[in-house]
């Protein structure tokens, strides 16, 4: 670490203590199975976990303690979202800040980010998430460091694969006209959605129906009644609160990870059959929202639970404002 780098985190860390804030909260981190991790690194990716959950990497770190869970491991070049859990011996690490840095190789220039923590409806669980600018593909080492409250630094970095492309459909990409399931198909709405108590108005229309209606679309990949690891929320929930707001000027649909919700409900995930549309889509994680605009186009994609400040941000861009 340089003079400058050692510098800005000690602020960090300074800030942080003058603020009285602890290091972590309660929650258990979940995810896939923990790695060991080998020296000066978080670990390798450990495996573990079935079905959908098990795209999330894990990485351990010994030395410090700080096990991470990387939200979004599909990353492309340019500019991406990146997020991640953080915990400890403690549970969840929830300070509202933590130093994000990324770099190409051992001799890569070192970018800089701030990660801000986004806790979950309900305050279970929540995640960090930041921006970084990838301008090359290849295996990134991706950095995070938290203050300690006796004024120390933790950091712990992990590699990150970057593509040239991503595999699900990235910003400016057409969105896949696809023809999921609605309540047209279905007996009830119960039998297109995992959750207790799903919104009917999400089950209306196919995404190919919403695309031809040229009106931007927020749609959700995500079972509500399944979340089993540390980076998935509520999100048809959250979805359903925006379509309150928004439904006479965009469309929003959530399609369930799940063919046959019923049969999971009652005999668990041993019995799921995941939904064709997931790989239409190249979803190989459990949790996606994309917003799409009125010309049919991905305008922001979110991989793990985004909150509903990140998801109104990005669907008032398409629609022109508030």
């Amino acid at each position: 670490m340089n003079a400058r780098a050692a510098s800005a985190l000690l602020a960090l860390a300074l800030l942080a203590g003058a603020a009285g804030i602890a290091c972590s909260g309660g929650g258990e981190p979940g995810g896939a199975a923990e790695a060991t991790a080998p020296a000066g690194a978080a670990g390798a990716v450990a495996a573990g976990e079935a079905g959908l959950a098990s795209g999330y990497p894990r990485f351990v770190d010994d030395g410090t303690g700080l096990t991470v869970v990387l939200g979004t491991p599909d990353l492309g070049v340019g500019r991406q979202r990146v997020s991640f859990v953080l915990s400890d011996a403690g549970g969840i690490v929830r300070l509202p800040i933590a130093a994000l840095a990324a770099r190409l190789g051992a001799d890569g220039e070192r970018q800089r980010a701030t990660a801000r923590f986004h806790e979950f409806p309900g305050g279970v669980r929540g995640l960090h998430v930041g921006w970084l600018d990838f301008d090359r593909a290849g295996e990134w080492t991706l950095e995070v460091s938290v203050p300690r409250p006796d004024g120390s630094v933790a950091a712990t970095s992990f590699p990150a694969a970057v593509a040239v492309r991503t595999r699900a459909p990235g910003v400016g990409d057409p969105a896949p006209a696809s023809r999921n399931r609605t309540l047209a198909d279905a007996e009830s709405v119960h039998d297109l959605s995992t959750g207790a108590d799903p919104d009917p108005a999400l089950y209306e229309r196919t995404i190919a129906e919403a695309l031809a209606e040229g009106r931007p679309l927020a749609v959700v990949f995500a079972s509500p009644g399944f979340c089993t690891n540390a980076l998935c929320g509520p999100q048809a929930e959250v979805l359903s609160a925006l379509r309150a707001r928004y439904d006479d000027r965009a469309r929003f649909i959530h399609v369930d990870l799940y063919e046959n919700p019923a049969e999971v409900r009652r005999a668990g995930l041993e019995a799921a059959i995941e939904t064709p549309l997931l790989a239409e889509w190249g979803l190989e994680t459990a949790e996606w929202t994309f917003i799409v605009d009125a010309e049919g186009r991905v305008a922001a994609r979110f991989e793990a639970f985004a909150t509903e400040a990140e998801l109104e941000q990005a669907l008032l861009a398409v629609l022109g404002g508030a």
